[in-house]
């Protein structure tokens, strides 16, 4: 059911500019839209109010937390709807981000999570022998990952009672929570009913996307890498540029591989366009933001592909995501693969697009989550 007025809405947080998308689609069907973040780190996204720690260290975090106690937070108050980007909303310690979530939940209609990315909870999921996630960045097939091997430290500090504490009091208070991706969903239903869940996924401002002319015969297949820094585990972009190098090796006079690194927002679309074959992420099910990025723009992606996330999403016949397995040899086959068969190139490019426009536009995306803010909202209300 749609509101017969303009909700005021509260987007807490950012995280690869998918609350800012979020709000083109909400202003463009009507809704009053405040981004509050700290612009998704380096990518430095836009937002209305600044969130960022502009110090280094601990007073970094006195600096954000004074600001915050001395007006700031009054400005998180007062609104219809507030969807926090994860529990880690502010970049402050479990015991802060709690002080603030207690503070918005009697002053707000409603707040909920947007769902996407790593919490205590997600990490549950990811380790349980019986989940449906048998590969992700923890875990592939029963064994320890790469990251989880490189990164004890990481996996320790989720399962450790400072942030499991924290994360149980959060579930047990928000009014719901839309995951961006099937495998938030799938985590989610270990800690929530199922009337608290509803899929919305990422947005994309498509109509602001203008599609690469890809030509029908590609001579020179280029691959393209964004590095995430310190995240090279974690996401498997060691093993994509590993097999990456390898085909641009055994076929350079067919393919090139062109690496960026931590580049801000704007500019780092600007070079993804340039692209014919974006490399994403290995051990996902579900394409994110860069892979949708880049499909939106009628380009290639390697990412995950999952018959179980087109079957969630209800997508019966497009295929547009080279999906690969999470180990070296699948990527490897895949890329050359499509290195030696440029003329599927353009057609899977295309239809990358359309995908993107029909599942991922952000007033598409917008909807479900206003359809289920509002039906969370009557029930919430009918029951007081």
């Amino acid at each position: 059911m749609m509101p017969d007025r303009p909700l005021d809405i509260l987007l807490l947080r950012d995280a690869s500019n998918c609350h800012r998308a979020l709000a083109t689609g909400l202003r463009a069907l009507g809704h009053e839209v405040t981004v509050a973040s700290e612009g998704s780190g380096w990518m430095d996204t836009e937002r209305d109010i600044d969130l960022s720690r502009r110090l280094p260290g601990k007073l970094g975090g006195l600096w954000l937390w004074t600001r915050l106690q001395t007006g700031l937070k009054r400005r998180l108050t007062g609104h219809d709807i507030v969807s926090v980007a994860g529990q880690g909303f502010l970049d402050l310690r479990p015991h802060r981000i709690r002080a603030i979530f207690d503070y918005l939940l009697p002053r707000n209609r409603g707040v909920f999570l947007t769902a996407l990315e790593t919490d205590p909870n997600y990490v549950g999921e990811c380790l349980d022998p019986d989940t449906e996630l048998q590969y992700n960045e923890f875990r592939i097939f029963g064994k320890p990952s790469p990251y989880a091997l490189e990164r004890p430290e990481i996996l320790a500090a989720w399962q450790g009672p400072e942030l499991t504490d924290y994360s149980r009091h959060f579930y047990s208070h928000i009014d719901g929570a839309v995951p961006v991706l099937w495998e938030y969903d799938v985590a989610l239903r270990r800690t929530l009913p199922p009337d608290r869940i509803a899929y919305g996924g990422i947005p994309i401002e498509t109509s602001a996307i203008t599609p690469v002319h890809l030509p029908d015969r590609i001579g020179k297949v280029r691959l393209f890498l964004g590095r995430h820094r310190g995240r090279l585990t974690e996401k498997g972009t060691d093993i994509l540029e590993a097999a990456a190098r390898a085909v641009t090796e055994r076929h350079p006079d067919k393919a090139e591989l062109v690496i960026v690194e931590n580049r801000p927002y704007r500019e780092y679309l600007e070079i993804l366009r340039s692209a014919h074959v974006v490399l994403d992420q290995l051990y996902s099910y579900t394409p994110a933001t860069n892979a949708l990025l880049a499909m939106a723009m009628g380009l290639n992606t390697v990412s995950g592909g999952d018959e179980r996330y087109y079957r969630f999403i209800g997508e019966e016949s497009m295929r547009p995501v080279i999906h690969v397995e999470p180990d070296y040899e699948s990527v490897f086959g895949q890329l050359e693969k499509t290195v030696l068969d440029p003329a599927s190139i353009r057609p899977r490019g295309l239809e990358g697009r359309e995908f993107v426009v029909k599942h991922n536009d952000c007033v598409t995306v917008a909807r479900r989550f206003l359809s289920f803010w509002q039906r969370r909202l009557a029930e919430k209300e009918s029951a007081s």
